[in-house]
């Protein structure tokens, strides 16, 4: 099937499914200015992310934590959202998309005007500290960020958390509406995600055996290439570009 006839026969199918579900990743954000994981210029290039991005790293070191996502965090905060986030957005404003099951914790979906968000991993949006249960804007916790952890204002303590999920960590309890979608859906899209961590990963195999047609646009090749019906390789901003 050429890229064209690909195109063309997905776009048919998004139209006549009755329930489909969007899996984003790091790819859809990198439009954003946000950076992926594991590309040539990924967070994790020059670094172990099992020190920086577990929940044994950050308990054994958090000013070192801080000092590492300071600056990605802000520009987080400043990002806003690439072609792919809108192209979701107006997929599910035209009826055509459920809702998005994302492993990014920007919140550019949502920003693009995405309603239903499923946050796999979290969002950065709020810390909690660990010590006393406050909860506080990202923003002025990461002001407050120096040689040091920032201090809860509350008790004073320095394991202020960002609410991301982290190695080592539990996924948050909506991650079972998150499979149940995977479950009911008849097109299942994954988007800008190399489908290699689990277990959001496994929601498209959930998705496959209970019967939906799956999409994979991504720039790379993924595992469940062979499993999919239709799969666009390419960059993510070319291929929304040809389906809108």
């Amino acid at each position: 099937m050429s890229p064209t006839t690909a195109l063309a026969d997905f776009r048919g199918a998004l139209r006549s499914s009755a329930f489909t579900v969007a899996l984003t990743g790091a790819g859809v954000s990198t439009d954003s200015g946000i950076p992926d994981f594991r590309g040539d210029a990924g967070l994790w290039t020059d670094v172990d992310p099992m020190d920086v991005a577990s929940v044994e790293g950050f308990e054994a070191d958090p000013a070192r934590f801080y000092r590492f996502w300071a600056g990605k965090f802000a520009a987080i905060a400043d990002a806003e959202p690439g072609p792919a986030h809108r192209y979701l957005a107006s997929l599910e404003e035209q009826g055509q998309l459920h809702g998005i099951v994302t492993q990014n914790i920007d919140g550019l979906h949502q920003k693009a005007g995405s309603k239903r968000v499923i946050e796999a991993h979290g969002s950065f949006q709020e810390v909690h500290c660990l010590s006393c249960g406050a909860v506080e804007g990202v923003a002025t916790v990461f002001a407050r960020a120096g040689a040091r952890a920032p201090a809860c204002q509350t008790c004073g303590g320095r394991r202020l958390k960002p609410g991301v999920v982290l190695f080592g960590e539990a996924l948050p309890a909506s991650f079972a509406e998150a499979d149940a979608w995977a479950r009911r859906s008849e097109l299942l899209i994954a988007m800008g995600t190399s489908l290699g961590v689990y277990p959001v990963a496994g929601l498209v195999a959930v998705a496959k055996r209970s019967g939906a047609r799956i999409a994979i646009l991504n720039r790379d090749p993924t595992p469940f290439d062979a499993e999919a019906d239709w799969v666009l390789h390419g960059e993510l901003r070319e291929l929304v570009g040809a389906l809108t």
